[in-house]
């Protein structure tokens, strides 16, 4: 933790302003939390954080826009700060992510303010802080079935783009790209290429 004369400084986002509001004015109680920013979104966070450098971001996943994950991995090439994340529903495969965008903290909302104050406090003193239960159940998350380029197809096709934009970014033929997607549908026994990136953003592997 910082010294007893500096307090932790947070940004906190959620797109939920109740929950934001609420768990701000809980945080401020303590005496070595200062909540410098709320914000209502993954783009207000980044500009935030960017502009007051805070030495903590509490983010919720669920945001419109950029989710939490996103906001640290745009966050941690600009920003020296330390990210915990937040989320109603802690699906396993989302740790992979966080953790490799460098998030230091990740918990489920029904955690009480102490609890989340705690380990804004580990997390600002260089420790890490992972929910333990999210931590058993990645262990035991199955890995994911894809290639590294159908995984490359499916990212871009998760973001709107056409078979034809998807050949021309990854330089392959459309027929190619037709065959990775049929086989994205195989593996994952899914009947249309928006299923397969829900699926697969929800277990952490886009």
């Amino acid at each position: 933790m910082t010294d007893g004369s500096t307090k932790i400084r947070v940004l906190i986002a959620d797109d939920e302003g109740m929950i934001r509001s609420a768990l701000a004015a809980l945080l401020r109680l303590e005496g070595d939390i200062d909540v410098i920013a709320e914000c209502s979104d993954g783009e207000e966070a980044v500009e935030a954080a960017e502009r007051l450098k805070p030495d903590v971001c509490l983010l919720d996943l669920e945001m419109p826009g950029l989710d939490g994950v996103e906001v640290a991995e745009r966050l941690r090439r600009t920003v020296t700060t330390r990210f915990v994340i937040v989320t109603r529903h802690a699906r396993p495969g989302v740790l992979r992510r966080a953790l490799a965008a460098g998030v230091a903290g990740f918990l489920p909302k029904s955690r009480d303010a102490g609890e989340v104050a705690a380990v804004i406090r580990q997390v600002a003193a260089g420790g890490r802080y992972i929910d333990p239960e999210i931590a058993a159940d990645a262990l035991s998350d199955e890995r994911c079935p894809l290639t590294n380029r159908e995984l490359d197809v499916l990212r871009l096709g998760s973001n709107g783009a056409t078979t034809a934009q998807i050949a021309r970014a990854l330089s392959l033929a459309p027929g190619t790209v037709r065959n990775h997607i049929s086989a994205i549908l195989t593996k994952l026994s899914v009947e249309t290429r928006q299923q397969a990136a829900i699926m697969a953003r929800e277990r952490g592997w886009i």
